[in-house]
């Protein structure tokens, strides 16, 4: 078992219970018995000592305590320390000599002067005894009338009656001094008790007033033991004291998690000192009274002026009072506001949670600090697309929602806030690469769950770039480098982190070029059409067309659709090159309608993004250019992935919408993002793409041909049809027509080629491996 367990814990309070209690017991008897051996009543003073010392580094060790608190305990158990050769010493002065002794000597009387006086500078060094020139005048005064009445008081009742000849070693200024001192510490004890200080317990500071008072008043027993050499009342103070500091070091303990106290009204004026001043009058007519004449005349009339002029100041003080409570209130009205001024500079309105500038001073303050931290920055996926479709109300519901999660996901230590529209900013200290992959984990687990705001259920999605601190980093660094990890987490698909890389900086630099030659490229006429057949198995007979665009730049050729079309997604272009797309799809099906009628490729397939669907009025466009082109709806196939209708519900409403109008709808590189077979009766599916993934396993052994035999047989059920993509060998394209497959597109067949080349192969032979190569 530890030293430091709640069982040792206990053991230790029972043995300074027990201690003290032995020495209570010894000197109670010791009045009536001699000892003959006195020095065995010593023997319990310096283990309370080490007791005591112990409880007080106990506390200050406690980290839940601020700093002046922790800073308090300890100079209490250096007192108590001190306090251990003061014991030792008092015994020598008992028992050093050729006989017993009741002296203290000098030597332990600075010993003890020590210890209060440390006890005394901590007490004043607190929060609370920061105060002004006036406070401190005031105190003076007040602790002096204490101490005047007090000493009048213990000379007239007591140490006047004793006689000092019989302890001739014994002088009145040894205790004296001790005895003010303790007055003077228990007066600041009670002044703190009363006036709070931080996290230090106010209970623990009575009970430390407590043991000095109990200490100092056994100064009282001096005169019945005078006689009795074998007793000292240092048997009684130092147990009450040492005592009390393990009971106060305990309580502090038991209330460290306890916030701070709220400050009492403060009083008008302090009591202690018309008290004490009524006392010394009381002492001054007990004297006079009995020896009557004119002096007894004089004690009265001057005790009743001082008593009508102490009722004309608290009559003064009473309406003083009045005017500070009109104050005070007025005061704690302008407090109210300005705690919440405060709170809106710092906090963001719509969440409640910190806003760009605070987010920004507190990693100032951390990298000040030394201390290593992670940032998150998180953006929510197509959040434009909902404030679009439902209103910005139902979009400020959706980000308070997120950040509800955020808050019941994160440690206490960390730090959440919102920089601005859909993008929030954690701050995570303590953690190495892996520790925060986890907690990245588990959040995204959480913020992604469905949420159903004003009636409609969403899936929200968010991209993470996270970046560690370092100590030469400036806080637009940090959120520079986030930043830039973020756009690399959307570019990857969202719905993920990723952690910054300084290569990320270098990609950054060339996309933000490209994104802005691709603004350009339209006008410039960059941008073109090809058409990929989709053929019908085996013949190879053309049935349809994927109509795909492409990019001819100017300075670096051709550029891959798998890097603009990502970029296009990302900036919001993916919005006016599909309506571009679109219209010279639906024209060119148009044309060959006109011009070829039935021998025109049946089917025109074009790629909608989620952008697209989710903009508003999109089938009405759809239905416009249709309209203007003269084109069947049933020759035009819309291609939309799975995550275009999964999520905030919009894109699936639409889908359904353009399969009213008479358009077939494609789910395009089926198996390869959130599959559902749900999603297959959702959603009014007319052809499955199945991706080139599995198609390339299709002649092996392999789960990916496990995957392709089985969603045949679920397309059959479901009455659609199965388009086999990426088919690039006369072996894959037997396996799936034996598989059950009617129609497939690769490069076994044809590659993408111009709308002119489509019409060359209108109406004439069957596309063979051999055409495929021309």
């Amino acid at each position: 078992m530890s030293f430091l367990s709640p069982g040792r814990s206990r053991g230790r309070l029972l043995v300074a219970l027990g201690l003290v209690a032995f020495l209570i017991g010894w000197f109670t008897i010791g009045l009536v018995h001699v000892w003959p051996y006195p020095i065995i009543g010593w023997l319990p003073l310096p283990l309370l000592s080490v007791l005591a010392t112990y409880e007080c580094w106990r506390t200050y060790r406690s980290a839940q305590l601020d700093q002046a608190t922790r800073r308090f305990w300890r100079s209490v158990g250096v007192a108590c320390a001190i306090l251990l050769p003061g014991n030792l010493s008092a015994m020598y002065d008992a028992f050093g000599g050729p006989e017993l002794s009741q002296e203290l000597g000098v030597r332990t009387q600075g010993i003890y002067v020590t210890a209060l006086a440390v006890v005394l500078w901590a007490l004043l060094r607190l929060p609370t005894w920061q105060r002004t020139r006036g406070d401190w005048l005031r105190f003076a005064l007040d602790t002096g009338i204490i101490l005047l009445t007090g000493a009048v008081v213990a000379w007239h009742f007591w140490i006047s009656r004793i006689d000092f000849s019989d302890s001739p070693d014994t002088a009145p200024q040894a205790f004296t001094a001790i005895v003010t001192l303790s007055m003077i510490s228990l007066i600041t004890f009670v002044k703190v008790g009363f006036a709070g200080a931080g996290r230090l317990d106010r209970g623990a500071l009575y009970i430390l007033a407590a043991g000095v008072a109990l200490a100092a008043s056994t100064a009282v027993v001096a005169p019945m033991i005078a006689d009795k050499p074998h007793l000292s009342t240092s048997l009684l103070a130092l147990p009450m004291s040492q005592m009390s500091v393990v009971l106060a070091g305990r309580r502090q303990r038991r209330n460290t998690s306890a916030p701070p106290p709220q400050r009492p009204a403060r009083r008008r004026f302090s009591v202690a000192p018309y008290l004490a001043i009524a006392l010394l009058y009381a002492v001054l007519l007990k004297v006079e009274m009995p020896q009557g004449g004119a002096d007894a005349m004089m004690a009265i009339a001057v005790t009743s002026a001082t008593v009508l002029v102490v009722l004309r100041q608290l009559t003064t003080l009473t309406d003083n009072a009045r005017l500070l409570d009109t104050v005070d209130t007025n005061l704690a009205q302008l407090r109210s506001y300005q705690k919440q001024l405060d709170h809106q500079v710092t906090h963001d309105a719509l969440t409640g949670i910190g806003n760009r500038s605070a987010y920004t001073e507190e990693i100032s303050a951390r990298l000040s600090d030394g201390e290593p931290f992670v940032v998150a920055l998180l953006d929510l996926d197509d959040f434009k697309v909902i404030n679009d479709r439902y209103g910005h109300n139902t979009g400020d519901a959706l980000l308070q929602t997120i950040s509800e999660r955020l808050r019941e996901r994160l440690r206490a230590e960390d730090t959440v806030a919102r920089l601005g529209g859909d993008e929030f900013t954690l701050l995570l200290p303590g953690l190495d690469v892996a520790e925060t992959d986890v907690v990245l984990r588990e959040l995204l687990a959480s913020v992604q769950r469905p949420v159903l705001v004003d009636g409609h259920e969403m899936v929200p999605r968010i991209s993470v770039g996270v970046t560690a601190s370092d100590p030469d980093d400036a806080a637009g660094e940090l959120l520079r480098r986030a930043d830039v990890a973020m756009y690399a987490a959307k570019k990857n698909g969202g719905g993920r982190w990723t952690w910054f890389d300084p290569i990320m900086d270098q990609l950054a630099d060339s996309d933000a070029r490209l994104s802005s030659d691709l603004r350009q490229a339209l006008a410039r006429d960059e941008l073109f059409l090809v058409y990929q057949p989709i053929v019908e198995l085996p013949d190879g007979r053309l049935t349809g067309v994927e109509a795909l665009i492409r990019w001819r730049h100017p300075e670096h050729g051709f550029v891959s659709p798998a890097v603009f079309i990502p970029l296009a997604e990302r900036n919001g272009q993916i919005v006016e090159l599909g309506r571009w797309v679109l219209e010279e799809a639906i024209h060119q099906a148009a044309t060959w309608q006109r011009e070829y009628g039935d021998n025109a490729p049946g089917k025109v397939s074009v790629n909608v993004s989620a952008r697209q669907l989710n903009e508003p009025g999109f089938p009405a466009e759809m239905r416009a250019l249709l309209s203007a082109a003269g084109l069947d709806p049933a020759r035009l196939v819309v291609e939309v992935t799975e995550t275009a209708v999964l999520g905030t519900g919009v894109g699936l409403d639409v889908v359904r919408r353009l399969h009213e109008m008479g358009l077939s709808i494609a789910l395009d590189d089926f198996g390869t993002g959130q599959s559902s077979l749900s999603l297959l009766v959702d959603c009014p599916v007319t052809w499955l793409k199945v991706d080139k993934s599995f198609v390339d396993g299709v002649t092996s052994q392999s789960p990916q041909a496990v995957i392709v035999d089985s969603l045949i047989g679920i397309t059959r059920g479901l009455r659609m049809e199965a388009v086999a993509e990426g088919v690039e060998t006369a072996e894959q394209a037997e396996r799936l027509h034996a598989a059950g497959y009617r129609f497939a597109q690769g490069y076994h067949f044809a590659r993408p080629m111009p709308g002119s080349d489509i019409e060359l192969l209108i109406g004439t032979t069957p596309l063979t491996p051999a055409r495929s190569r021309r």
